[in-house]
């Protein structure tokens, strides 16, 4: 008797739960494509497909005629401006020697001392506009200053190199895409998902993942299900997020899905 009634409850539970088994590819949620800002030649480069890279590691370098030229006009730039602003500050220091000594002498006299103002005032705002000139120069050498970090093409976060497109000596333009960097910590699967089995489907739901090229099995969450279907296929794409307890599991990698559903029964 209770053989029998456990075999009935088996057969029950079977019927009212299944596994809907996706197929699905692992995928990087942090890819980033490296291009340079600035145009020029590539001069030296640090790192090779395959490499691992830490945020801020410098990887490749240019050189460029562009940021050559801007650097020279700068740089002349401020030192006209050191030039004249040194030349007035002289010439006000002439003018107050001037007036000293004719106060010195008793060689005061009312129309000289009013040329000498003049003069001064004159001189004044001369240096005034030449200091505003030399703010500008020095504020546009920074600028220029900050633009030389950019011929370092720096890596914006972690990860691995996957992808390389230039060589010494390439020339490179902005928008011009160089290396494509993926970041290993931060990885999920991409599966599709029939149109008659969405139904099934709910975000927040846990999934069991495996990788069978490294005999691996975790535990995920769905993440998402973008809602825009292939229309040939008739497919959604789902998104789960892992556990990554395995470094050597990297994108590309094929993954198999399985999805409990307890009660089949509610969904008809």
């Amino acid at each position: 008797m209770i053989r029998l009634f456990l075999s009935i409850l088996l057969a029950f539970s079977s019927a009212n739960a299944f596994e809907l088994m996706v197929t699905g590819t692992v995928v990087s949620d942090n890819q980033k494509m490296i291009g340079a800002r600035y145009m020029g030649y590539v001069k030296k480069i640090h790192f090779d497909i395959g490499d691992e890279v830490e945020r801020e590691d410098t990887l490749f370098e240019i050189e460029s005629a562009e940021f050559d030229i801007l650097k020279n006009q700068a740089d002349l730039f401020l030192e006209q401006a050191k030039i004249m602003v040194d030349m007035y500050r002289s010439r006000m220091s002439e003018i107050r020697r001037e007036k000293l000594l004719l106060k010195s002498r008793g060689m005061i006299n009312s129309a000289d001392m009013d040329n000498l103002d003049i003069t001064a005032d004159n001189i004044s705002a001369s240096l005034a506009s030449a200091q505003t000139l030399l703010d500008n120069a020095t504020e546009k050498v920074k600028q220029v200053a900050t633009i030389s970090d950019y011929l370092e093409v720096k890596a914006p976060n972690s990860g691995i190199i996957v992808e390389k497109r230039i060589r010494v000596g390439d020339l490179i333009v902005p928008g011009m895409l160089a290396m494509v960097l993926v970041d290993l910590n931060h990885l999920e699967i991409h599966a599709e998902i029939a149109e008659s089995d969405m139904r099934y489907i709910d975000r927040g739901q846990n999934v069991t993942v495996s990788i069978p090229s490294l005999n691996y099995s975790t535990k995920g969450v769905i993440k998402s299900i973008v809602p825009s279907a292939n229309p040939m296929a008739h497919t959604f794409k789902v998104i789960v997020s892992f556990f990554k307890g395995n470094d050597k599991i990297y994108p590309g990698m094929y993954a198999k899905l399985k999805i409990d559903i307890k009660d089949r029964s509610r969904y008809r």
